[in-house]
């Protein structure tokens, strides 16, 4: 069967509260010049942590709400949960078969991916959509998962980089439906940077030279691949890292600064594979900038370290 992967329903989570990186702060072991560095420079000011709330209590709701749009009589054949770090349960929990189940959907075939970090959420669609073609029936979903939360200093602080923040999302696959049309997907991996936190300071700065040209590249391969000029995309729905990787990407692109949604870093901080869907949703609910027929870059990057784009075509339902 062949057709094109569409993207029937994105819904995000974003738990309560909302804190300043100065609450953080202290448990992360930064100091106050440190903390200074990160909201001036890297653009960081708020985002969403609790520490008391439980992994599927995170993730269950985006979820849920994302499986209403499943139309009567047709079923999901697979449930992907998605996530950056690759332990995120005890080993006796098989955390996606628990998503699954408490969904309901005991019948899905229930598998975690986790080895491209925080672009997996992108690879989960693309495997959904390939897993999908396969059966080749064309009435079959996938529910993607994304969610994790920030339970450690070690896992919350990306020196230099980035503080992540608590969120979830979910997104529901078919093929040749009526949502979002997915009109390419790229990715390249850069494996000499595989340690990812624990590259020596010298490995740290060749990736950082490298970042925003390799961006740059994917970014543009994945629009040459979906037939497009850069010029025909409407906006750039990136990870929430920090202002600087961004800047020094659309710096090496030659790119407009305005066609990159970059609005909800200060207010969200990054939140590992949710980012791109949180920001869709906020572009979508909250200021309704996403147009009928337009064309939009998902990215993200992973540490270790993988970059990816995935074009799409917007359809408003």
């Amino acid at each position: 069967m062949s057709g094109a992967t569409t993207l029937e329903r994105i819904e995000s989570f974003l738990p309560e509260p909302s804190v300043t990186i100065d609450e953080v702060a202290g448990s992360l072991g930064l100091r106050r010049p440190e903390v200074g560095v990160f909201r001036k420079i890297y653009g960081l000011d708020r985002l969403r942590f609790a520490p008391d709330m439980g992994l599927f209590d995170l993730v269950l709701p985006a979820a849920q709400r994302a499986l209403k749009a499943l139309p009567a009589g047709r079923t999901v054949d697979y449930v992907i949960f998605a996530h950056t770090m690759q332990t995120l349960t005890p080993p006796q929990i098989d955390a996606a078969q628990v998503i699954r189940d408490n969904l309901g959907l005991h019948d899905a075939e229930a598998f975690a991916l986790s080895h491209q970090a925080c672009v997996s959420s992108l690879g989960a669609i693309d495997v959904a959509g390939e897993l999908l073609r396969a059966e080749g029936q064309g009435t079959s979903y996938a529910l993607m998962v994304t969610g994790e939360r920030a339970y450690s200093p070690k896992v919350q602080l990306i020196p230099n980089s980035a503080i992540m923040a608590d969120a979830a999302a979910a997104c529901l696959v078919t093929v040749d439906g009526p949502g979002d049309v997915v009109r390419s997907y790229v990715t390249r991996t850069l494996g000499r940077f595989a340690a990812g936190l624990d590259l020596s300071r010298e490995e740290t700065q060749d990736f950082g030279r490298a970042y925003g040209s390799v961006l740059g590249e994917v970014i543009e391969q994945a629009v040459d691949r979906a037939g497009l000029a850069f010029s025909d995309i409407e906006l750039v729905i990136p990870h929430n890292v920090n202002m600087v990787s961004w800047r020094q990407t659309i710096k090496e692109m030659g790119a407009d600064p305005e066609k990159f949604f970059l609005s909800n870093i200060p207010r969200y901080s990054h939140c590992y594979a949710s980012d791109v869907f949180v920001n869709y949703t906020t572009l979508r609910d909250e200021e309704d900038r996403l147009v009928d027929g337009a064309n939009y870059v998902l990215v993200s990057v992973g540490l270790g370290a993988t970059f990816g784009a995935m074009v799409i075509t917007h359809r408003k339902r």
